[in-house]
């Protein structure tokens, strides 16, 4: 099978690294891939939200399958464009798409459903967030109605950032499925987070093991939101039902509910959960891999990756043998540059990859997010926010999580930084 993933962050480089170790993949591409990717697939310059660019792209490479990573490029109609070339594609339509480029629309799909999930108000005035605001009191949650990169969530105790938040997302251009800008601002949910990501062809929904990510950018769960600091699988205190809890209430009601609408959902559909006193609550959905999750779950699915994902795009899905998995434990630990997640300095030399390459694979790698070959030195700098993953497996997460930092302890960048405590108090640490 030719492989065709679109995409260049620490998530597409996770893909591409599962499919480089799978023997039924005979050619792998990435575009636009980065530093990292290069090493195991061929890159290309494409606009990833074009889908006519990306669609001449497949057909050019003979492309079997489509995965298309990131958000942006589904919400897009990306899959959509490849789609229609008669070319399978691993993600949702554009309109599809929507339960994760729309707040108010997965949320209107969740209460059709009857999927449980927090009470919330869709705001487009300065009164309608005031009388959300004090309806339901602090902590105040006010999500960006769009998409915003992992960044749009802010949770607070301070209203005067609370409201400041919802104006500025009611004052920002609106998408184009929306009249104006809009914010949903909703109930806090108590408990633990869960990540479950699920792989549908749009009828049968396959689930895989779920994850717990950081989103929080320093420790202790302290400082700003950011795309994600790091993650752990499996998680030993999660009730050993919880998938197929979640399976039965969140998932496939979803997927039910969308194909009834005329819009089926086939690809990636994650789920953000919240274990709450009164049970299992849906955060959020995306409609793709999400991001440092992917790094962890795909290093513990030992079934071949291409074959799971190109089911989904066939509508075959019913007829795959179980997910195999492996028992081992895997942590992997963000390294984010000078100023994550505020506006991130770019152009510094990593160094310390080719040691962690000879000394402590294959129990730890680096997936690498926001980089590039500098065009003179032939170094690889920085790129972006969040600049590479350090991933890990072990028997259990006590043993990931000192693979992972030992690793992590060989790489250099000026000026960055990472957390400390990932799975710590899972594994039993703190």
């Amino acid at each position: 099978m030719k492989v065709l993933v679109i995409g260049g962050g620490a998530r597409e480089h996770a893909l591409c690294r599962s499919l480089s170790l799978d023997p039924d993949v005979t050619a792998l591409h990435c575009a636009p891939g980065n530093a990292g990717i290069a090493e195991v697939a061929e890159l290309h310059t494409v606009d990833a939200v074009d889908g006519a660019a990306v669609a001449d792209l497949a057909r050019r490479l003979e492309a079997e399958l489509v995965i298309v990573g990131p958000e942006a490029p589904l919400v897009a109609g990306v899959a959509d464009a490849v789609r229609e070339r008669g070319i399978p594609v691993f993600g949702p339509s554009a309109q599809a798409a929507e339960l994760e480029g729309s707040k108010a629309f997965a949320k209107d799909v969740m209460a059709a459903a009857g999927v449980p999930t927090a009470r919330s108000y869709l705001c487009t005035t300065p009164a309608e967030i005031d009388a959300a605001l004090d309806a339901f009191g602090a902590p105040y949650v006010v999500k960006d109605d769009g998409l915003a990169a992992g960044k749009g969530v802010v949770v607070t105790e301070d209203i005067e950032t609370a409201r400041a938040h919802a104006l500025a997302c009611v004052g920002a251009p609106p998408a184009p499925s929306r009249q104006r800008g809009s914010v949903v601002i909703e109930e806090f949910l108590d408990g633990p987070e869960v990540s479950l990501f699920a792989v549908t062809d749009g009828e049968t929904v396959v689930p895989l093991q779920p994850a717990q990510d950081f989103k929080r950018a320093h420790d202790a769960d302290e400082g700003p939101n950011t795309g994600g600091m790091g993650a752990y699988s499996p998680l030993p205190w999660a009730d050993p039902k919880l998938v197929d809890e979640v399976l039965q209430s969140v998932l496939q009601p979803t997927v039910d509910e969308l194909r009834r609408r005329g819009t089926p959902f086939s690809g990636l559909l994650y789920a953000g959960l919240a274990i709450t006193s009164r049970g299992v609550r849906v955060i959020e959905f995306n409609a793709r891999f999400g991001d440092p999750e992917t790094q962890v779950v795909l290093a513990r699915l030992r079934t071949p990756l291409s074959g799971l994902l190109h089911a989904a795009a066939t509508g075959t899905l019913a007829a795959l043998p179980p997910l195999r998995w492996s028992d081992d434990a895997a942590v992997t630990v963000v390294v984010a540059s000078h100023n994550y997640p505020g506006t991130p300095r770019t152009g510094d030399p990593i160094g310390g990859l080719t040691e962690v390459a000879e000394q402590d694979a294959p129990g730890a790698y680096v997936l690498h997010a926001g980089t590039k070959k500098d065009a003179a030195t032939g170094e690889v700098v920085s790129a972006g926010g969040r600049v590479l993953s350090v991933t890990a497996t072990g028997t259990d997460l006590a043993a990931a999580r000192e693979r992972a930092y030992r690793a992590l302890g060989r790489l250099t960048l000026d000026g960055s930084h990472h957390r400390t405590d990932i799975a710590a108090r899972a594994a039993g640490e703190s």
